[in-house]
């Protein structure tokens, strides 16, 4: 039995392929690995999960799989030259085609994004590192003045935070890999880009009950439809890199704490991730900024932390999670994490269901119980009984 409350999740890549390095992950204390279908082929997907269950039936501890869609991410198209300079003060015109840009024109091979463009709207390019504000429009075109400049590559990403972009969470790219993911049995189907909660309807009409659902929570558009997408979700996702860029930096710590409560508030797993040991990449050890990030997570009431590059493509990826372990088990070990957890969580709802499990808590911590048995049809006795935390271990029987 696990003796770890929140879990870890680290991202599949090439540091962690070797089948000695992924048990060493399991041993370390990976309780979940994540499937990038941003990057790989599909047939490496397939090798990486026939791997992982390999590794799991070895070392006799159950480990979670789920596929990370790419999503609609939003990006510049080509340059003439595969490159263009942006200087501040510069007007540029944004025009949606497939063909190359230059200095002067910037080319977007999204229609939609375009034509819903007004007057004031801010696009961030290549991950924040510039900024675009729309000055006009000039029939299909619309024009920018670029407010900070850089370098800006092919294939860019583009953030548009003050509009929400009509365009659905799943490509046909995303709706090709989800199949291929529900066929290869993954646990769970993490949606990204999610904004309102159509899009986690539009999944699940596809998944039915083949896989749970995490909503990724990275548009401020989605943080005003909070409390309805996490309802709709199997679980939600605090995804800290493209909401970094859509919010400002003193934001985002504030909206972290706001997915966590809505989650926990209606009894769903939420998982912190994005740059928790970011430096653990080259480093082999974390700064203590990292070390203080991923505490202030499991504080909050996180039930799952991730690594992405730290584990993917990271020089110390065994470290890493053996690292995360500790820190998440230094806060569970702190008496303040406990006696914090029932004045930050949201009072369970008026069901029977909800005070039983509330009560199971109650009994085993003033007892001392060694876990807490719950019979459940569904697994939903179990979760309510997780969701209130008790010190000791949760086991659902059917």
């Amino acid at each position: 039995m696990r003796t770890r409350d929140c879990k870890i999740v680290a991202t599949m890549g090439p540091a962690s392929d070797p089948p000695e390095r992924l048990a060493m992950l399991i041993e370390a204390g990976v309780d979940c690995f994540r499937l990038n279908f941003s990057h790989g082929e599909r047939a490496d997907h397939a090798r990486r999960m026939k791997a992982i269950r390999a590794a799991e039936e070895k070392a006799q501890r159950p480990v979670a799989v789920f596929a990370d869609l790419q999503g609609p991410k939003i990006r510049v198209g080509s340059f003439v030259d595969g490159q263009v300079m942006l200087r501040f003060g510069d007007e540029v015109t944004l025009e949606a085609s497939d063909q190359p840009g230059d200095d002067t024109i910037i080319r977007l091979p999204h229609p939609e994004l375009v034509e819903s463009l007004e007057k004031g709207d801010i696009l961030k390019l290549d991950d924040g590192k510039m900024k675009l504000t729309v000055t006009g429009r000039n029939g299909a075109q619309r024009t920018a003045r670029v407010d900070f400049g850089g370098v800006l590559k092919n294939q860019k990403g583009v953030n548009v935070p003050t509009r929400r972009i009509p365009i659905s969470a799943l490509t046909a790219k995303d709706r090709e890999d989800l199949a291929y993911a529900l066929d290869l049995n993954v646990d769970y189907i993490a949606l990204s880009f999610v904004q309102h909660p159509e899009d986690v309807r539009e999944a699940r009409a596809l998944i039915g009950d083949r896989a749970g659902i995490i909503s990724k929570i990275e548009k401020p558009s989605a943080l005003e439809n909070i409390d309805e997408i996490v309802e709709l979700s199997d679980a939600v996702m605090v995804a800290r890199g493209d909401l970094g860029v859509e919010l400002p930096p003193e934001q985002v710590p504030i909206a972290q704490r706001k997915i966590i409560r809505s989650a926990r508030a209606a009894g769903r797993p939420v998982i912190v991730a994005t740059h928790m040991l970011e430096s653990m990449v080259e480093a082999a050890t974390p700064t203590r900024a990292e070390a203080s990030d991923v505490a202030t997570a499991v504080y909050q009431g996180a039930d799952a932390v991730m690594l992405s590059a730290e584990s993917a493509v990271g020089r110390h990826p065994q470290s890493a999670v053996a690292i995360m372990d500790r820190i998440i088990r230094a806060v569970e070990d702190d008496e303040e994490y406990w006696s914090s957890l029932p004045r930050d969580m949201t009072p369970p709802q008026d069901t029977t269901a909800d005070a039983i499990a509330l009560s199971a808590r109650h009994i085993a911590d003033v007892i001392g119980c060694a876990s807490v048995v719950a019979y459940t049809a569904t697994g939903s006795t179990a979760l309510r009984v997780a969701r209130e935390r008790p010190r000791c271990g949760v086991i659902g029987l059917t």
